[in-house]
């Protein structure tokens, strides 16, 4: 498969099959999944990164296990816009990950994902350890439901 666009990738999606979110760090990998109506974006869990064919290996579990038809990622890009590193991390990643898993896979902008989950966190008074243990899988649940907002927005429109 490839890299698509929203509209695209929802449309490819086979029915009754789930998206998984990402939220990619240098250090772990935070998921969500979708609900198969695409409508809510649960937080998953929290993997710890290590060699790529482990994590593939790791994620092909959880595609076969949770019936994933697609992955949307977060895209770290700078408030101005552009791209750097880190979105170059995310794209290699996204490369990699299509040479081992066969599913179409979009961006999202992930812009302040964390920040507003750490904010929501600290409004819920969650103690920095707490906020530590579940800030990737629910930046992951912020971003999915970022995306899957969208595809219910171009379908009102």
């Amino acid at each position: 498969m490839a890299i698509r666009n929203p509209t695209d990738l929802a449309a490819e999606l086979p029915r009754g099959t789930r998206l998984l979110g990402f939220d990619i760090g240098t250090k772990t990998l935070g998921l969500a999944l979708s609900d198969t109506g695409l409508a809510i974006a649960t937080p998953l869990e929290t993997l710890r990164r290590g060699k790529f064919t482990a994590d593939a290996a790791m994620l092909r579990e959880i595609v076969v296990k949770q019936n994933v038809g697609g992955f949307v990622l977060g895209l770290p890009v700078n408030m101005d816009g552009s791209e750097g590193p880190r979105c170059q991390s995310v794209r290699a990643f996204a490369a990699n990950l299509l040479g081992k898993i066969d599913l179409p896979l979009a961006f999202w902008d992930e812009r302040l994902s964390t920040a507003a989950v750490t904010r929501m966190m600290i409004d819920a008074d969650l103690s920095r350890a707490r906020r530590a243990e579940l800030v990737d899988k629910a930046a992951a649940a912020y971003i999915l439901q970022g995306f899957l907002d969208h595809l219910k927005a171009l379908k009102r429109a």
